[in-house]
């Protein structure tokens, strides 16, 4: 990079120039040589300096500058020249701490490969056509596939793509994603990340993003936008940076002027005047901030959790209380049917000509109006329709009503069901799937069976999802999800870390989210606020924080963003995230590891630690060296290494956090190490999201 480059030949002049001055050689012999010192060394941060001069701007890099002008206008030459190079030093190792901090984000763009085999449809034109019926290959650029494209993957080649194991079975390490050190088996339905390594096995692979969008893309991204904001330690410091160098710079005035006022040599003030210039300079504070913040920012994306800003890495350290969703947080987000439980037919749906439905014709009138959702529950109940090799009819019409479900135009055949799609002598019906809520505004005597099941399945720990056809109740499911293996641990650190104890809201009843909170460790009697819109989570929160709380969020639906938005650090748990829960969030935890955000919470706090030795380094090498510069005489040279060995200390301080020993050691104790098994809990009460997701 620039920067070492010029330090470089700097330094290369310098230690030509020096011999020849010590030995007494002609000063033609070595003035040469250090005006180079200075114009290699010193024309960009003079250039830097005079640009923010014209913005009405005190910059640091110009005062050192003017002090090594100032010291070989006095005859001093060698020490100017030493400053020139220390300084310029000084900035290579900054930048080249910089350039380290992005560098190990960015290199996992490389992991990704050029080039992928996208499997074709039989016969297609563009493919090299081998047996006559089965799919075609060709190779192409990685950045030219889209969603919806078939790609294979042999052993020993790298995933071209983020998507979706439709075909095949192999072992891939994603250690450069999710830090799991052991590769993991995929099977058909399993995520596989762009960049990660196919050990063994064949994969077909569904492209389920663009791969501008992957999760290498994304880290990269935010990270590099990050990088680009600053903390509010570091705005204050700026603030003041400035005051503070004109100060200096007045003080530097006096210190000159008041000793020739009282007769002083000129050469001696000139030079006093210099080394108080150097060693008060504010460098080292200046530095003192954000090599920690990105640091901390880098290591956290190694390990799978994005930190959107520095602002965010800051604050992060700063929450003592926290409010986590439920389904896709404490637990794994994927329910399953339980509970299939149709009504007769009333009166009303008798004189229609309807049938009492039975299970399997309630099943498929709820998966074919469920078809179209990406909803956890939504995807449960058509797995539930495959799983009974049911092919429910295509949902016409289709609609989220955020805080019930969803509602779809249905074509039944002649039993009154969903599974002969789009029947000659069907008709259409309109059905709705959702929370007991859809029960609100039908009369009581219509509603009473169903909702005596809805109470029944919910006393057994269930999450009730009630089917309607035509307005009507036609029966309810019972749905249940798992806890996820460390969320117990997670729970457990993030009270550690807060000093208070964790909240659950939910939109799921008090019946199903207790179970889950007491398992989590959550206390369900004091400590859960179940049946919630997103509004009422944001009431939630804010009442958190009207009582001076800085609240720490954790969600990861559609119906969790309008909290993740109003808390003080919001995290969204990105695999299974809604796209808006991922965008509205401050920080993402790209793979489905809950005990990463107490991890990430104490390094953010390991950071604001650094952040204050940093401040205090800074501070007592300014305070040394002024004093000894003011009651005492305090050679050039020394200050110049003093000052300079000041910015390099702090600046390295800052660097501890991009070892991957910072992370593991952050890493609370209950936490398990990435690829750590942990034995699956028994199943446990879904939960019906008042908000739709996707």
């Amino acid at each position: 990079m620039p920067e070492t480059r010029w330090a470089a030949t700097a330094l290369a002049l310098f230690l030509l120039a020096l011999p020849l001055h010590l030995t007494g050689a002609p000063a033609w012999l070595w003035g040469p040589l250090y005006a180079a010192v200075y114009v290699t060394g010193g024309w960009e941060p003079a250039l830097e300096g005079l640009r923010a001069l014209r913005e009405k701007t005190l910059d640091v890099d110009l005062l050192m500058v003017v002090a090594a002008l100032g010291a070989a206008s006095i005859g001093q030459p060698m020490d100017g020249a030493l400053l020139i190079v220390i300084f310029a030093s000084s900035g290579a190792l900054e930048a080249i701490a910089t350039a380290r901090t992005a560098d190990s984000v960015r290199g996992l763009l490389d992991l990704a490969p050029a080039r992928a085999t996208r499997l074709l449809a039989p016969g297609d034109a563009t493919g090299t056509d081998g047996n006559a019926g089965a799919p075609t290959e060709e190779e192409v650029a990685a950045e030219e596939l889209r969603p919806g494209d078939l790609i294979l993957v042999r052993p020993g080649e790298r995933i071209g793509a983020d998507g979706t194991v439709v075909d095949g079975v192999g072992e891939v390490d994603q250690a450069s994603i999710t830090g799991e050190p052991l590769p993991v088996r995929k099977d058909p339905g399993d995520e596989v990340f762009a960049g990660t390594l196919n050990g063994s096995g064949a994969l077909t692979v569904r492209v389920d993003r663009d791969p501008a969008d992957s999760v290498i893309a994304r880290i990269v991204a935010m990270v590099e936008e990050a990088s680009r904001t600053k903390a509010p330690t570091q705005l204050f410091i700026e603030r003041i940076e400035q005051r503070y160098s004109v100060g200096m710079v007045a003080a530097t005035l006096l210190i000159f002027a008041v000793p020739m006022a009282f007769g002083a040599d000129f050469s001696s003030a000139l030079l006093r005047a210099m080394t108080f210039m150097i060693v008060a300079s504010p460098c080292a504070v200046v530095l003192a901030t954000m090599p920690p913040l990105l640091s901390a920012m880098a290591n956290a994306g190694r390990h799978g959790v994005l930190i959107k800003s520095a602002v965010v890495m800051e604050q992060l350290g700063r929450v003592d209380s926290v409010a986590l969703d439920k389904t896709g947080t404490l637990t794994e987000g994927t329910p399953r049917v339980t509970d299939v439980l149709p009504l007769p037919a009333d009166a009303a749906h008798r004189a229609n000509g309807d049938t009492p439905a039975g299970a399997d014709a309630l099943l498929a009138l709820a998966a074919a109006a469920e078809h179209p959702s990406e909803h956890p529950i939504g995807r449960a109940i058509t797995a539930a329709a495959r799983e009974r090799d049911l092919r429910p009819a295509v949902a016409r019409d289709f609609a989220s009503v955020p805080g019930s479900g969803v509602t779809a135009r249905v074509t039944t055949g002649d039993a009154g069901d969903a599974g002969a799609p789009d029947h000659p002598g069907g008709r259409q019906v309109t059905v709705a799937v959702g929370s007991p809520r859809l029960l609100t505004d039908l009369s009581a005597p219509v509603t009473a069976p169903a909702r005596r099941l809805v109470a029944d399945l919910e006393a057994r720990g269930r999450t009730a999802v009630v089917v309607l056809r035509d307005g009507r109740p036609a029966g309810v499911l019972g749905l249940a999800d798992r806890l996820r293996p460390d969320a117990a641990g997670a729970v457990a650190d993030l009270a550690a870390l807060t000093g208070s104890r964790p909240l659950l809201i939910t939109g799921d009843n008090p019946g199903a989210a207790g179970p889950v909170a007491a398992e989590a460790g959550i206390d369900p009697d004091r400590d859960v606020r179940a049946g919630l819109l997103p509004a009422d989570k944001v009431t939630a929160v804010r009442e958190l924080e009207a009582a001076g709380r800085r609240v720490l969020v954790i969600g990861d639906g559609v119906n969790d963003a309008p909290a993740l938005a109003a808390a003080h650090t919001g995290v969204a748990m990105g695999r299974a995230g809604s796209d808006l829960a991922v965008e509205t969030a401050d920080a993402v935890v790209v793979r489905d590891e809950l005990a990463a955000v107490p991890t990430a919470v104490a390094l953010s706090r390991r950071a604001r630690r650094l952040v204050v030795q940093n401040l205090v380094i800074a501070g007592v090498f300014i305070v040394a060296l002024v004093t000894w510069d003011l009651v005492g005489h305090l050679p050039l040279p020394l200050a110049v290494a003093g000052h300079e060995g000041s910015t390099v200390l702090v600046a390295l301080n800052g660097l501890r956090l991009l070892r991957e020993s910072a992370w593991r050691n952050a890493r609370p104790a209950s936490a398990p190490g990435p690829g750590a098994a942990a034995p699956a809990p028994p199943a446990q009460p879904g939960e019906r999201e008042p908000a739709r997701r996707g």
